[in-house]
């Protein structure tokens, strides 16, 4: 083990519980150990996926929230006795690990609540609403402090609740509380003051309008959670540990508007001196530790950030205000083990929060001891399986109802949360293999392949291994992306996969094989007119452009190439011929409303509804949304209007398409159809 990380496997206590080492698996919607939006029951595979990643040395697990009142149908957690008891087996077998279990438990999601798009109009119309309350009481999802816009449907209305209703869920923690201390489980977290929940939109004045004893003064805003945690205490005895999910600060500047990091703006939210206030206000009245990141839906990227965001990028403010408790502090947020190891070293914080690097890697913690870091699969915070959760003008929440259902897989891992769909098994007959493509797609086919015991050669047109997510890859900021490509050509390394560069084929009849995988790629779609223009994939591969630079496209490609012109110093304009920058139901909301949040800022001009009409060496011409002609300084064009698949030949009995030869999509589209394939050669 590398000394630098040697702070990260000291014991802790929460309490009078002793943690082993200071790793915690931060929760994850969908990882609930009682179901996500079934009705509550004992969920075998979030159960198994915590006890794997328990044996490979994490200190304590919390797996994803549990709403005390069920998504479907509405029954309170507390009375899901059967789930209790088998939960009680389990954890007589988790603590043979060595590692400690909290359970997270959340009051919900207010105008958070991340509204399917064919849910709307129940949300709008009282009557159907009503009508189909006995299964998805989506007004009762959406209830809030106050009524308010919601999160992705910001002309729907989201009810206020009730001090009715607050006393019953007050209620129901208590009694689930005590149901988990009698299970075995170690601690509960509540889901509170945290990333713009329910129980954190009591907390701060710009969602709490609320005239009784739950808003206004400070006091009266924070009630809720305080109420909460002296009835669990009062239900299970002062010393059963019950940490808090908490955002040091809100990060937001209004309704569906972030603030970018370093950014000089005004906090309608919780801001750091009410934060200094608010965290020993939440230590006096019983919380034993804080479990802390930054922001809420409204800058949803600070608590789930994606690439686009710094490492570490919570670690200044929760050091910070860990100076004014005594109880322990948790830090999530691409935090990386050496700077971790460092402020625990300082005791700046006490541990070091975790979550999707486990969805991609379980066993990461184990490769970290023994020094194997060059083996950790990567989390690249794509969301594109964990949290794909997409907005974008006109639509709430474009996830569909499977991946709602889902979430928490990976894209990178197809067997996380897979319920065993995806155990490999060795095939029946040993192949020869041929990969025509040594891209992502075809890296993995060779990979799964070789696991099930076939002789696999990959056949690739280049020098080195990596294809389209090599240029994809370059940007600064996608520093993840390059351990991906690493991480693959390691184990193409180590599997001693036949590999044959420079060499290009053209029939998939010469090659000596049982079986053909197509991984070819796509080729970008051009623009008539625009010809002189430089396409994406060769920006992305050096070629040079000026200083003020028109990208034709948004979308992330066309975006996050406008990022990072803006980043390197160019003054770049994009031209959308859509309604919204980044109209996809793949992109998560984490990642788009950064970088729609980033250009707002900035001030970077952004065309939407409108298209390039033609270009010369000084300027293009562009038609905008309401017909007139503009014309805009350009000593650059760059095309990002999409690819089209381009495989080598068409797919048949023993020849296999996979990625975007097959269809153009994103990294998980390519890895998951990549495991369809090799799972049946």
């Amino acid at each position: 083990m590398d000394k630098k990380i040697e702070p990260l496997f000291t014991p802790w206590k929460i309490g009078n519980v002793e943690i082993k080492n200071r790793i915690v698996v931060c929760p994850m919607g969908g990882t609930s150990l009682f179901g996500w939006m079934e009705p509550h029951h004992f969920d075998k595979d979030a159960a198994d996926f915590f006890m794997d990643i328990a044996k490979n040395n994490a200190g304590l697990v919390i797996p994803g929230i549990a709403p005390i009142r069920n998504m479907l149908g509405g029954g309170w957690l507390y009375k899901a006795k059967g789930a209790f008891k088998k939960l009680k087996v389990y954890m007589d077998e988790f603590h043979k690990t060595g590692a400690k279990l909290f359970v997270q438990l959340t009051a919900g999601y207010g105008r958070s609540f991340a509204l399917p798009n064919k849910m709307v109009p129940m949300l709008k119309n009282k009557f159907l609403g009503t009508l189909l309350k006995p299964v998805f009481n989506i007004p009762y999802l959406c209830v809030s402090p106050s009524e308010l816009p919601s999160r992705w449907a910001e002309n729907v209305m989201c009810p206020e609740i009730t001090q009715k209703q607050i006393k019953k869920m007050i209620e129901g923690f208590a009694k689930t509380a005590k149901m988990c201390k009698d299970a075995g489980v170690d601690g509960v977290e509540i889901h509170a003051v945290h990333e713009g929940y329910l129980l954190d939109q009591f907390t701060t004045s710009y969602t709490n309008h609320r005239t009784d004893e739950y808003g206004g003064s400070f006091e009266n805003r924070y009630r809720f959670p305080v109420e909460i945690v002296r009835a669990i205490k009062q239900a299970c005895g002062e010393d059963y540990p019950v940490s808090v999910r908490y955002s040091v600060i809100s990060k937001a500047k209004g309704f569906c508007q972030g603030a970018m990091p370093g950014e000089k703006y005004e906090e309608v939210g919780r801001n750091m001196e009410e934060s200094e206030k608010a965290v020993k206000y939440l230590q006096d009245a019983g919380y034993d530790m804080l479990d802390c990141d930054n922001g809420t839906y409204d800058a949803w990227y600070w608590a789930h950030p994606p690439q686009y965001m710094p490492n570490n990028c919570n670690l200044a403010d929760v050091e910070h205000i860990r100076k004014f408790i005594d109880i322990p502090v948790v830090c999530a947020g691409k935090m990386q083990p050496d700077v971790a190891a460092k402020s625990i070293k300082a005791k700046k914080i006490d541990a070091m929060g975790v979550a999707r690097q486990f969805l991609v890697d379980s066993h990461w913690v184990t490769k970290l001891m023994e020094g194997k870091e060059e083996d950790i699969r990567p989390c690249i915070h794509c969301h594109n399986a964990c949290l794909c959760m997409s907005h974008y003008n006109g639509i709430a929440n474009g996830c569909s109802m499977a991946d709602s259902i889902h979430m928490s897989r990976c894209a990178l891992n197809p067997q996380t949360m897979d319920g065993g769909k995806h155990d490999l098994k060795p095939a029946k007959k040993q192949k020869k293999i041929a990969v025509v493509g040594g891209g992502i797609g075809g890296m993995e086919v060779a990979r799964v392949a070789t696991l099930r015991g076939h002789k696999v050669t990959i056949y690739e047109k280049s020098d080195k291994l990596g294809g389209v997510f090599i240029p994809a890859s370059a940007p600064d900021f996608k520093d993840a992306d390059k351990r991906l490509i690493e991480w693959f050509r390691r184990q193409m390394k180590e599997m001693n996969i036949e590999i044959k560069f420079n060499t290009t084929v053209t029939d998939v009849k010469s090659l000596d094989a049982d079986e053909v995988v197509v991984a070819t790629g796509a080729t970008p779609k051009k623009i008539k007119g625009f010809e002189g223009a430089v396409e994406a994939i060769d920006y992305l591969n050096g070629k040079e452009v000026g200083e003020n630079v028109v990208v034709i496209g948004g979308g992330q490609s066309g975006c996050e190439i406008a990022y990072d012109l803006y980043l390197k110093g160019k003054k770049p304009v994009i031209v959308e011929a859509l309604n919204d920058l980044m109209v996809s139901n793949s992109l998560s909301l984490a990642n788009t409303s950064y970088l729609r949040d980033f250009f707002k800022t900035n001030n970077v001009p952004v065309y939407l509804e409108s298209k390039c009409l033609s270009m010369d060496k000084k300027s293009v011409t562009i038609q905008t949304k309401d017909g007139q002609t503009v014309k805009v300084k350009a000593d650059s064009v760059i095309t990002a209007i999409g690819y089209k698949p381009n495989p080598l030949t068409k797919a048949s009995k023993h020849v296999h398409i996979v990625g975007d030869a097959l269809s153009v999509g994103n990294l998980r589209t390519v890895i998951w159809r990549a495991w369809d394939v090799a799972e049946k050669l």
